[in-house]
């Protein structure tokens, strides 16, 4: 009999950092500039970011660990609350989560790549989506190699970013250290919606929770991965950003969406910042294929469930969701040629933090129904972890949606097609 091929712990880590490390820190600064000028407490949103970040992977490292099996928010909320609530989450995962996210990084692959290869933005976009998924189809040794090597490029890019200021440029005078009006600016409307674009920068930690049924020893790996690739990604986001910030000025940067371009363009030069702009277009491939790697599973895990939805757990010769793929790829595709780019962010953002609350509260619950001799990991610090995410998260919602109701009404009109698939694929379900 063969033994089942799974992914390595370097493939999980790679996953979370691939997740996390996309179209969000190339473009949220542009956002921020405008309603928070400061160096200081720019970073200080990163940074708070990163601690949320942390807290939520801390808090879902429990949880995962606890139920071990793939399906991220989907199987964590049907188990905790009800399967309506976890079918709702797997709902908004597979048409926002995953297919939304991948359309905005495909969008940044055209855009970044666009100036150097000439050809439209869509186009390229498409073609990234298609390739990636095609090499994923191949099964879990391929798209783990193709993972690991994707992901390395990118970090020593990034790497290569974050020192060349030390050499090539002049300071742009922006100073980090905290000044009269920071705190102001830190407890402002426009500092919390800035957050907004954070979240979504930083949205991936929990990423290898969507395959601890297909990971090597999972009651270690799992929590390790989240954990670890989420403190790298933090540091990497406070210096990358800082980077941004010594180099260029708030007004360069103001409401630009290529950061990246406006960044290279003036280290290198025109030339050879676009040769740079087409490698981190490149880079971002990684990104796509650690939601290609993801996304999946949580249709897999929906199709086990439900009658309705079983063909998406059909595999092919190589073990993978064929059918879970292709789906995925298509309807990134669909909003390839339907979105804008940052209101799709935002709608992002908000639509999946409704659902990592609820998974983070649901911490309080499984504590009560699960001992502590079958958990195999605990969240340091409980209950402050779990409270940190769940305060930050709803003074962040909170913020959005008065300022941008119609983003809550995107977000309450995809529920809604969401509970009517749910009524119907419930009628046979087996949870």
């Amino acid at each position: 009999m063969t033994q089942t091929v799974k992914y390595s712990f370097s493939v999980a880590v790679t996953v979370v950092i691939a997740n996390m490390i996309g179209t969000g820190v190339f473009t949220s600064l542009g956002y921020q500039v405008g309603p928070i000028p400061s160096g200081f407490a720019i970073l200080f949103l990163w940074m708070v970011g990163g601690v949320v970040s942390l807290c939520g992977a801390f808090c879902y490292a429990e949880i995962a660990t606890s139920l071990k099996r793939s399906g991220g928010e989907y199987l964590y909320l049907s188990k905790i609350f009800h399967p309506a609530l976890g079918f709702l989450s797997g709902w908004i995962s597979l048409l926002v989560g995953f297919a939304g996210a991948i359309s905005a990084v495909a969008i940044a692959i055209g855009e970044y790549s666009n100036d150097l290869v000439g050809l439209p933005v869509q186009a390229v976009a498409i073609f990234a989506i298609i390739v990636i998924s095609v090499i994923h189809l191949f099964g879990v040794k391929t798209g783990g190699i193709a993972q690991n090597i994707l992901t390395g490029l990118k970090l020593f890019l990034i790497a290569f970013f974050c020192l060349a200021p030390f050499f090539l440029s002049q300071s742009s005078g922006i100073s980090f250290l905290p000044k009269d009006g920071d705190w102001n600016l830190i407890t402002s409307a426009g500092w919390a919606i800035s957050l907004v674009f954070v979240v979504y920068a930083y949205s991936g930690w929990n990423a290898s929770a969507y395959i601890a049924g297909n990971l090597e020893n999972p009651e270690k790996n799992l929590p390790r991965s989240l954990i670890l690739g989420t403190l790298i990604v933090a540091v990497i986001y406070l210096a990358l950003n800082a980077m941004f910030l010594s180099v260029s000025s708030f007004s360069e940067l103001e409401n630009q969406n290529d950061i990246g371009n406006v960044v290279a363009n003036k280290l290198f030069g025109n030339t050879t910042g676009l040769v740079f702009s087409a490698l981190f277009s490149f880079a971002l491939l990684s990104t796509l294929s650690a939601m290609t790697i993801a996304g999946p599973r949580v249709a897999e895990a929906m199709g086990e469930d439900y009658p309705l939805l079983q063909s998406l757990t059909k595999k092919n010769k190589y073990e993978m969701p064929y059918l879970a793929i292709l789906f995925q790829g298509c309807w990134s595709i669909i909003l390839v040629l339907l979105s804008d780019f940052k209101q799709i962010i935002q709608y992002i953002s908000v639509s999946l933090s409704w659902f990592t609350l609820f998974t983070v509260v649901g911490v309080f619950i499984l504590r009560n129904r699960i001992p502590k001799s079958e958990r195999p990991f605990s969240t340091p610090f409980y209950p402050i972890t779990p409270i940190i995410f769940i305060v930050c998260t709803v003074w962040m919602i909170y913020y959005v949606t008065t300022n941008e109701p119609f983003i809550i009404l995107y977000s309450l009109g995809t529920v809604a097609v969401g509970l009517i698939l749910y009524f119907f694929a419930s009628k046979k379900n087996k949870i």
